[in-house]
């Protein structure tokens, strides 16, 4: 390799690493190849999706269950906590029905 080569390579690991990213190898089966990289592009995005997807695959690889109570959790952290609504319905006998 020139060194023009080796310098190239060295600039785009750097600007890699200023993004935060890095360079690996992974050993797998042929036919994972695919897979690995579009789960690779994805969590390289840093969106909501990739956060997801990283804590889905991370749970899936540890084996540990989902944590209990993540629907209330939602709730409680929602804008509406708080707010004095009236949830009571009106109790109707219904309509009647031709057999």
């Amino acid at each position: 390799m020139t060194s023009s080569q080796k310098r190239a390579i060295q600039n785009y690991r750097s600007r890699l690493g200023e993004r935060g990213m890095a360079r690996f190898e992974v050993i797998a089966l042929d036919s994972d190849r695919d897979l690995i990289r579009s789960l690779a592009r994805r969590l390289a995005e840093e969106g909501p999706d990739a956060s997801r997807l990283r804590a889905v695959v991370s749970q899936s690889i540890a084996g540990e269950p989902a944590p209990k109570g993540g629907i209330l959790a939602a709730l409680r952290r929602s804008p509406m906590v708080g707010a004095d609504l009236d949830l009571t319905r009106p109790r109707e006998e219904g309509r009647k029905v031709d057999p």
